[in-house]
Formats: structure tokens, C-alpha cells, sequence
């Protein structure tokens, strides 16, 4: 990365935050022939993005009709607003669904290719894109995006944490106060994007609007703190939602360093256990159903059970038994025994479940999805999970065209915000694989309106 002593002035805009949206956007909008620069807080790029797991969701896409795949755009928009209970912002939701697959397209040209499929909660069909490798869909992303927004030579910087927007004698916002190793720095743009995720690490503002939440650990890198919000409540813009967090159901809270375990891993076909060796829940309703299940157990959280064919089938599990998080048994009754679960009622469990795929019907659960293969290949493996604080739904309110709305609804001028920092589009509980796709349908959004608003501010 270079120095921040190499910071300029004045660009066209200031993208602030490098996760999807930020890089997407600074990509977007270099594409149109503006000048950006990216600011990133922390010292690498990537921030919560890097962290997630399962993929990137679209409808219609080319990938789905390449894996004949049939679905459309209204099954998508209906089953991400019920989800969410009915409370999705429903023109943002409209363009989401209706920009979805071109996004996936639009990676593509950069060699960022999702071109295998999965399930996640709440989804009817395979609507979640990953890479063919299988490999963790965020860090996928961030990295090659990174790779690509150098390479066309936007400037990024790392350990810039900018501390407050800056207004022109008509409100408009015209500039960034930013923080660096060499003091602070006023730079001016005529547009700025806040692209910097949520506040799943910040104990004061989850205390202020969720004191409920306030103990549980997060499955969110540590710069996951809010500053967007803050930023632009400074400048009198709206926060909505803001009660609405996302506790995600499968988390190893056993380490310091929380771990989210992916929800692909039930998606290709894991179950959940309790201490008795039983399944308490269908694993692939939504993460509010999910994890109030597992809360309700009372029992210091629940254990995924799965077996060869389903670790052959989400590569991130190679990452979780590499740190230490994946329990092995040769048979269900070694790998009960080290667990802790009644061996007898686990290998009973086992042969519902594989009953249950034979004949395509849950009858204990009504589980449709993620049924594709019997756990009966040994080894079989175990993950112990909580429910961990994940995301935050509520945010900045933006229009359809990412610009930010005052508390009166007016259209505060020169700023907008994408992806985690801005409310409204998940509704109260996001659906797994859709914070990927709000990354990249919103940052691009983000950079063509910033683009159109400067040429017409020339």
C-alpha cells in the first residue's frame, strides 16, 4: 500500500471503507473515468467482507442456467421479504433482485468467478455463488478486488481512519477530515461514499439499541464499530432499524477469536444435534428460527454433525480442522463418545436423517433443502457452536441510489453509503449469501450515481 504521505488533496471521490462495497464501487466508478481514492481504516484491506463464508446470492443468473438451474427474480424478492418479515425496504429490494445477476456477470470481467452453487436458510434454490474451489467466498472477493482496483491504479490506503465529513456553505458534502501516521488531513471530493460496514463490534451502540445482545460475543472483525453511522448522523442524516441484529446460529465462541461456521456447511447437508444426540430444529429455516432454537436448549449451544461427503463438499471446513475447531470419530459412536452425546440416540438420529434423504420428506423437521447426500461416509465430524452476534441490518437511510436521506427524507447532497452501514434492504433477519450480493449490487450502484452526480457538478 502506499504512504499515506502520498494522499492528495482533492479527487473527484472518496470511498471510505475497502470491503465489497467499497472496492466494488471505487472499481465502478473508475470504470466511468473518476478519480477515487479509497480510505481504509485498518491495516489491511477487505474488512467484515473477508469474513464471510457461504456466497454471494443472485436470481436468473447464467451460472444457475448453465447448472440448469430455473428460477426467477419474484421467488427471490418474495422469499428475501418474508425472511425479513415483510419490514424490507421494497424498492431497494426490487433492485436488488433485479440487478443480482448482472452483478455476477459484472465480477466476471474482473476474473472474479462464482461458478458453483449452493443453498442457504430461507432460499427455495441454489441462489448462493461461490468459487468453483470452494474456497471462503468473502476473502475470494476482497483479495482479488484488492489485486484489481491496484492494478488500475486507484489509490488505497490502509491505517486512514477518516474522522469527519466535511459540508460547503449548502450542506453539500464536499470532503473527508482523515487520520494518519502523519496527522490529520483534509481532502476534498465532490462526492463521498461511507462503505464502512456495520456496528457488530461495538458494545456502546448494540448496549443503546439492544442491551439484550450486549454478552454475546461477534463473529465480526474488530474494526466493525459504527463509524459510518456516527460520520453521518454528524451530517443530520437518518439511522433506521437499528434494533434489528442478526444473531447468526453457528459460531465457535469456544476461542478467543470467534469463528463463524458458514451456513453452506448445513446447505450441503450437516445437521444439528444436542447434548441427547437429537435434532431439535430444521437447520436451514432462517438464522432468527435457527438460533432461537439453539438458545432454547439451554444447553451450552449445539453441535453440527456431518460426515466425508459433506466436508468434500465445503472447503472452508479444511480452514476449521486446520485451527482446531473440527472433533473426528472413525464411527458416529467414537466420534459420540468425544463430543459428549448419547452414542445410541446419535447413531438413531443419523438413520432418521438418511431415511429422510432417501425419501426427500423430513418428517420430524420439514426440512426441504440441503438434502442432497446421506451422512454415511466415515469419518464423521463434529463442530460445537453458539449463536454470536453477525450482522446489523439497520443502518443509514439510503434511497435506491445509495444517496443518503436526512431526518426529514431529503436527499442530504454529495454523500452516499453502500453495503452493512446502510439500513433497510434485509428487513429484521438477513438471509445468508444476500450481504455479498448488497456489497456489489449497492457498491456499483454507489459508483455510477457518484459518477453521474459529478458530471453534472462539474
Amino acid at each position: 500500500m502506499p504512504n499515506t504521505k502520498e494522499l492528495k488533496n482533492k479527487y473527484d471521490a472518496i470511498v471510505v471503507g475497502s470491503g465489497g462495497a467499497g472496492l466494488t464501487a471505487a472499481l465502478q466508478a473508475h470504470e466511468l473515468g473518476l478519480n477515487v481514492v479509497v480510505l481504509e481504516k485498518n491495516e489491511k484491506t477487505g474488512g467484515n467482507t473477508s469474513r464471510a463464508s457461504s456466497g454471494m446470492n443472485a436470481s436468473e443468473s447464467l451460472v444457475q442456467l448453465d447448472e440448469g438451474i430455473i428460477d426467477n427474480n419474484r421467488d427471490f424478492y418474495e422469499e428475501t421479504l418474508k425472511g425479513g418479515g415483510l419490514l424490507n425496504d421494497r424498492a431497494m429490494l426490487k433492485y436488488f433482485v433485479n440487478h443480482s445477476a448482472l452483478a455476477i456477470s459484472w465480477l466476471m470481467k474482473y476474473g472474479i468467478r462464482l461458478t458453483d452453487l449452493t443453498i442457504t436458510g430461507g432460499m427455495s434454490k441454489k441462489r448462493a455463488h461461490r468459487p468453483a474451489s470452494m474456497e471462503p467466498v468473502g476473502f475470494y472477493l476482497t483479495s482479488r478486488m484488492t489485486t484489481q482496483v491496484k492494478k488500475a491504479g486507484i489509490d488505497i490506503f490502509t491505517g486512514a481512519k477518516v474522522t469527519k465529513l466535511l459540508q460547503d456553505a449548502k450542506k453539500r458534502v464536499n470532503g473527508v477530515e482523515v487520520e494518519t501516521g502523519d496527522g490529520v488531513k483534509t481532502i476534498k471530493a465532490k462526492a463521498v461514499l461511507l462503505a464502512t460496514g456495520g456496528f457488530g463490534a461495538s458494545k456502546d451502540i448494540i448496549k443503546k439499541y439492544r442491551p439484550d445482545l450486549v454478552d454475546y460475543k461477534t463473529t465480526n472483525q474488530p474494526g466493525a464499530t459504527g463509524d459510518g453511522l456516527k460520520l453521518a448522523e454528524n451530517v443530520g442524516a437518518q439511522l433506521m432499524q437499528m434494533n434489528f441484529i442478526q444473531v447468526h446460529p453457528t459460531a465457535d465462541t469456544d476461542n478467543p477469536h470467534v469463528y463463524l461456521i458458514g451456513e453452506g456447511l448445513r446447505g450441503e447437508g450437516a445437521i444439528l444435534v444436542n447434548k441427547a444426540g437429537e435434532r431439535f430444529v430444521n437447520e436451514l429455516s432462517t438464522r432468527k428460527i435457527v438460533s432461537n432454537a439453539i438458545t432454547d436448549l439451554h444447553e451450552d449451544g449445539a453441535y453440527l454433525i456431518f460426515d466425508s461427503g459433506v466436508r468434500a463438499h465445503f472447503a472452508a471446513v479444511e480452514f476449521y480442522d486446520h485451527i482446531g475447531l473440527v472433533e473426528h470419530g472413525d464411527s458416529l459412536a467414537d466420534l459420540a463418545e468425544k463430543i459428549g452425546v448419547n452414542a445410541d440416540n446419535l447413531n438413531e438420529t443419523i438413520n432418521h436423517w438418511n431415511k429422510a434423504v432417501e425419501t426427500g420428506k423430513d418428517k420430524e423437521f420439514g426440512r426441504t433443502t440441503g438434502m442432497d447426500r446421506q451422512l454415511d461416509r466415515g469419518p464423521y465430524f463434529a463442530i460445537h457452536i453458539h449463536p454470536a452476534v453477525h450482522y446489523t441490518m439497520g443502518g443509514i437511510h439510503i434511497d435506491t441510489d445509495t444517496e443518503v436521506l436526512d431526518t426529514n427524507g431529503n436527499v442530504i447532497n454529495g454523500l452516499y453509503a453502500a453495503g452493512e452501514v446502510s439500513g433497510g434492504l434485509h428487513g429484521n433477519n438477513r438471509i445468508g449469501g444476500n450481504s455479498i450480493a448488497e456489497t456489489v449490487i449497492f457498491g456499483r450502484q454507489a459508483g455510477i450515481q457518484m459518477t453521474k452526480y459529478v458530471r453534472e457538478n462539474k
